[in-house]
């Protein structure tokens, strides 16, 4: 429940900003959810890596994976 009322006093706070600030906010917010975005997948690309490196995985063709997917 904490959450939501911080959330709401956020949004409060954000009404009391002028168009132009609450716009220079959303592209502040944008950016940093692109950033966070491309951290989480560099994480994920090295944890696959890993897992390829260690032997936890193999490639395989796509018609492989089809096949592996659709059974």
């Amino acid at each position: 429940m904490q959450n939501a009322t911080v959330f709401v006093d956020l949004l409060d706070a954000a009404d009391n900003l002028s168009l132009d600030e609450q716009e220079t906010l959303v592209e502040i917010l944008q950016h940093r959810m692109a950033e966070h975005r491309r951290a989480e997948l560099t994480k994920e690309i090295k944890e696959a890596e890993q897992e390829y490196r260690s032997g936890q995985c193999r490639p395989v063709t796509p018609d492989e994976l089809m096949g592996e997917v659709l059974s």
